[in-house]
């Protein structure tokens, strides 16, 4: 017989997690599994903090320890909605360490199966198209700061008279390049420490 958890999530603390859980044991007994641990939240599914996320992160640290065979969750928006890229990396995570998962309604989404490699590839396509869409949006947003005048990146490291310092290469050391600081104005070496 093969060990179950449940997984639940509701977003606020007007929802009912007793409708999925109700769902969700009827399922593994019509399947014949054993229930030996239920995990809850009632946060978003944004969320991936782990302190916001009890239920979540325990489910996480009993797998690893194989507490259990296969995780049972309602569908994919209740066990993540922090993006394909996330909810991927967790169910690759669950699956690396042996532990299968199963969506409840939408038993298509299942790492069990004859279908599990097709869906596993499709959802990783989809995670690469939004870990692009990120990198994208990311660009934008550098692009229309960068039209507004706003200074990208770490600020310049000045001389004591407020001059901008040019970093020269001086040497590899155990593995590391060695650099130091000369200001082009005052025509003068600094110590690589002496300015943040």
């Amino acid at each position: 017989m093969k060990t179950v958890a449940l997984y639940t999530r509701v977003s606020t603390d007007k929802q009912e997690l007793n409708n999925q859980l109700h769902d969700l044991t009827a399922y593994c007994k019509k399947y014949n599994y054993k229930i030996v641990h239920t995990y809850s939240d009632i946060v978003t599914g944004k969320e991936i903090r782990e302190d916001k996320r009890p239920g979540f992160t325990q489910l996480f640290k009993d797998a690893h320890q194989r507490k259990f065979d296969i995780v049972l969750f309602w569908d994919l928006s209740r066990f993540s909605r922090a993006g394909t890229l996330y909810t991927l990396q967790k169910l690759q995570e669950l699956k690396n360490i042996g532990v299968d998962w199963i969506s409840y309604s939408e038993p298509y989404i299942s790492s069990l199966g004859q279908f599990s490699d097709i869906v596993i590839s499709i959802m990783s396509t989809l995670a690469k198209l939004e870990r692009e869409k990120i990198s994208d949006r990311t660009k934008a947003g550098l692009r229309t700061a960068r039209l507004a005048g706003k200074m990208i990146g770490r600020p310049a490291k000045l001389c004591p008279k407020g001059h901008r310092l040019a970093r020269l290469y001086v040497k590899r050391f155990n593995g590391k390049k060695i650099y130091r600081y000369d200001c082009p104005e005052c025509s003068s070496s600094v110590p690589k420490k002496g300015y943040q």
